[in-house]
């Protein structure tokens, strides 16, 4: 008997799905049903035909295309994402059907009108990655439509999806050729602010040593941390404006994607105890050089040096300093060189929530306290990293160190008043001994002394949101997101998704969950309870099933009652952790 040859073909798979579907059928089955009907019909249906492709299968939330050519694959993906922008703009938000789409190229099997195989598989993999409204495509793809089509690419690394064994390269497509901005977080263009915007790229190390990597990086922080002082002064963060280090890309493209009008931009060279430090400043519209300088100094002037710079830019842009800003700008941190250098580097750190993490963190802040007591810097980072062990529920002595928070946090503020981080930390400590009304306060000090600072806004951010203030949270992480919108390591879209489902916004708050997964953003056993939760109130039940069993297999022990404990020794009030049971109870396997 001889055995059926199996078909196989190369293909370009196209597959969409609706975003949040069983949250549309659960608010108006028919007319979600006649909706998307309607837009496949009117919209998905032509444009699918006038770039070569065959509709395999429609879902009753997606459908699977395969096309012949790559780039009218993902052509047809950019056109279906546009129209349907349009066809949205005036529907309200809980009505809307937004697509994602994953594109992918690769060996499938043939049976009937039917295809299977992983590069169907990918295709649908990518796509789940994708948040409203997002084209997502494979690597393999992009190498072959790059070049080929006026479109824009990011490239968000390798993914590792479900049931795939090798990571996937994964690229997002800027859905118009127009769109030469990014969009933030939220999926909202960055537009210019309303003041004099920048972003200071990390500094050239001239010095020929790699081990001097470090010092240059620090310089240019040094810097956005001064002008972050400057209230007339809209300053990217750090985490954001360094993804281009060692990158060739223009000063256009910066100002265009970070949504800032002014890029800095300069060089250190160290040698012994000589410095010499270079830097201009770059109008990104028009590519004019409104500033250059150059510093030779001694190691001991560094701090000054920063000053100048930090004046001068804002000389430059004619923005005037206040006279308490004056002040702060020619106060230095600290006259110990090493011990600014290690408090830096435990701030550095990769954003976590795991206990080690905080540990390791806290002793680094001690050796800074020990080398120099009178730098504010080392007992704020202590401070906090104490709060935190409260506040997110690894205390084995919650009012111990609650005491011990406070006590360096109130050092800290004695030590320099005009030092942002003492009241972010004094903030916390109060958040962990229930005192929110002392905590807004003094985290809202820390903003009005660092107003250009995203952790300022984002530390404020959360007093508001364990004080129970959870629209005024999402405000304050709306606006640390603009400071900060590359930063996909950080807190701000988890923090923005908690609020978003305390103050029942949960459409919000799941797209905020599902934005973070997709950038690679930290993942955590509380981000995934509330992401649960909302997907629930939301209307999603499967979703909320599907991460309720994820998290289940990470922990089989995992019930409602231990979410409930965890959540009360974790900074929420009875009536939040009720509501996040609300939403798990409505999804959580019976047993």
């Amino acid at each position: 008997m001889v055995e059926e040859r199996v078909q196989r073909r190369l293909a370009a798979i196209l597959a969409a799905d609706v975003v949040g579907y069983s949250r549309l059928m659960g608010v108006d089955e028919v007319g979600t049903r006649a909706r998307f009907n309607a837009h496949l019909k009117e919209l998905l249906k032509p444009l699918i035909a006038d770039h070569q492709g065959r509709i395999v299968q429609v879902m009753g939330d997606g459908l699977l295309v395969e096309y012949g050519s790559v780039v009218d694959a993902v052509q047809c993906a950019v056109a279906i994402q546009e129209g349907m922008a349009s066809r949205n703009a005036e529907m309200p938000e809980d009505r809307r059907i937004d697509f994602r789409i994953g594109v992918n190229l690769g060996d499938v099997i043939i049976e009937g009108e039917d295809i299977h195989g992983d590069g169907v598989n990918v295709a649908a993999r990518i796509e789940g990655l994708c948040g409203p409204g997002e084209v997502y495509v494979s690597g393999i793809v992009h190498g072959q439509v790059e070049g080929k089509l006026e479109l824009a690419f990011e490239d968000k690394g390798e993914q590792s999806v479900k049931n795939i064994a090798k990571p996937v390269r994964v690229y997002r497509v800027r859905t118009s050729s127009k769109e030469n901005i990014d969009r933030d977080a939220t999926g909202d263009a960055l537009a210019l602010p309303d003041k004099p915007s920048i972003a200071v790229l990390a500094f050239e190390n001239m010095s020929g040593d790699p081990e001097q990597e470090y010092f240059a990086d620090g310089i240019a922080e040094d810097i956005i941390t001064v002008l972050t002082k400057i209230s007339g002064l809209f300053v990217i963060a750090r985490h954001s404006s360094f993804v281009y280090k060692e990158k060739l890309v223009s000063v256009k493209q910066v100002g265009q994607e970070l949504g800032v009008r002014y890029v800095l931009e300069g060089s250190v060279r160290k040698a012994g105890n000589r410095l010499r430090i270079t830097a201009q400043l770059i109008d990104s519209g028009t590519d004019h050089h409104l500033w250059a300088e150059h510093y030779d100094r001694d190691l001991e002037d560094i701090f000054a040096v920063q000053d100048e710079v930090a004046r001068k830019v804002a000389e430059a842009l004619e923005v005037a300093l206040t006279r308490g800003e004056s002040t702060r700008l020619a106060q230095a941190p600290t006259e110990n060189l090493e011990a600014y250098d290690i408090y830096l580097r435990a701030r550095r750190t990769p954003w976590s929530l795991t206990r080690q993490h905080i540990r390791s963190t806290r002793i680094a802040y001690e050796r800074v306290v020990e080398m120099d007591p009178t730098f504010a810097g080392g007992h704020a980072g202590k401070s906090m990293m104490h709060s935190m062990a409260v506040l997110f529920g690894y205390s084995d002595d919650p009012e111990g160190d609650t005491r011990t928070a406070l006590e360096l946090a109130r050092r800290a503020v004695e030590l320099d008043r005009n030092f942002a981080r003492s009241h972010s930390a004094l903030g916390h400590a109060h958040s962990a001994s229930g005192q929110h009304e002392e905590a807004i306060a003094a985290s809202r000090r820390a903003v009005e002394l660092q107003p250009g600072d995203a952790d300022s806004h984002c530390d404020y951010a959360r007093c508001l949101l364990w004080a129970g203030l959870a629209d005024e949270a999402c405000d304050e992480i709306q606006f640390a997101l603009r400071l900060d919108p590359q930063y996909v390591e950080g807190p701000y879209l988890n923090i923005f998704g908690r609020a978003a489902f305390v103050a029942g916004r949960y459409v919000e708050s799941v797209n905020a969950y599902e934005r973070n997964s997709a950038r690679g953003g930290p993942s955590y056993y509380l981000q995934m309870v509330y992401w649960a939760a909302a997907c629930s109130l939301a209307g999603d039940l499967d979703k909320a099933r599907q991460l309720i069993t994820e998290m289940r297999r990470e922990r089989p022990e995992l019930s409602l009652e231990e979410v409930a404990k965890f959540r009360r020794v974790g900074g929420a009030s009875d009536e939040e952790v009720e509501h996040v049971l609300k939403g798990l109870r409505m999804a959580w396997p019976s047993e």
